[in-house]
């Protein structure tokens, strides 16, 4: 009975730890998650428990680990000598949650690395001045961008840009820097 209480215990605490690190719910708190499912451990104690279950779920998904990949993971933390690894048990309630709960965190992590307000849309168009019909000099052109921006759900604010031919070549050479570097990296990886 004892092994059975030891699990519900961990799960309890690994649930916990993702409603506080990955779904933002305020009302789980350590405090509370001793109290409720570790009353007999000292704080001390509990802490080291919840660090090493913390730091672990954040390797787990940080990685985004698969299956294959979470099992050679969990086995080298149960061959560590000492207390930096972890138990069968603790193991064994690491891949159940991992696997119940992988594409829920995952997804979390994806809204909490979105930039808000994020970009909605983008209209632009070129103006150019005719001339005067007594023979005036025409105008430059002048580029108008306007920007939507706002968060998923709101109202959009907009932002009017007007860019003189100067200008506009500037912000293509940075655009262009801006591909390079994503190349780069994209290449890399």
């Amino acid at each position: 009975m004892a092994d059975v209480e030891t699990t519900k215990s961990l799960n309890g605490l690994l649930n916990g730890i993702a409603q506080i690190v990955y779904y933002n719910n305020a009302e789980i708190t350590e405090e509370l998650l001793k109290n409720e499912l570790y009353p007999d451990l000292t704080q001390e104690e509990f802490r080291a428990m919840h660090e090493k279950m913390k730091g672990l779920l954040k390797s787990i998904a940080t990685a985004n680990m698969d299956q294959a990949q979470l099992e050679a993971y969990l086995t080298a933390q149960t061959r560590k000598q000492g207390t930096g690894g972890v138990s069968a048990e603790q193991a064994a309630a690491l891949s159940r949650f991992w696997k119940s709960h992988r594409a829920r965190v995952m997804e979390s992590l994806l809204g909490q690395s979105r930039w808000e307000p994020g970009l909605k849309g983008l209209t632009w168009r070129v103006d150019l001045q005719t001339s005067a019909s007594r023979g005036g000099a025409t105008s430059s052109p002048v580029a108008l961008v306007e920007l939507e921006l706002g968060r998923a759900g709101e109202d959009s604010d907009f932002v009017c840009l007007e860019f003189d031919e100067a200008k506009v070549n500037q912000v293509l050479k940075k655009m262009a820097e801006i591909q390079e570097s994503i190349d780069t990296i994209v290449h890399r990886s």
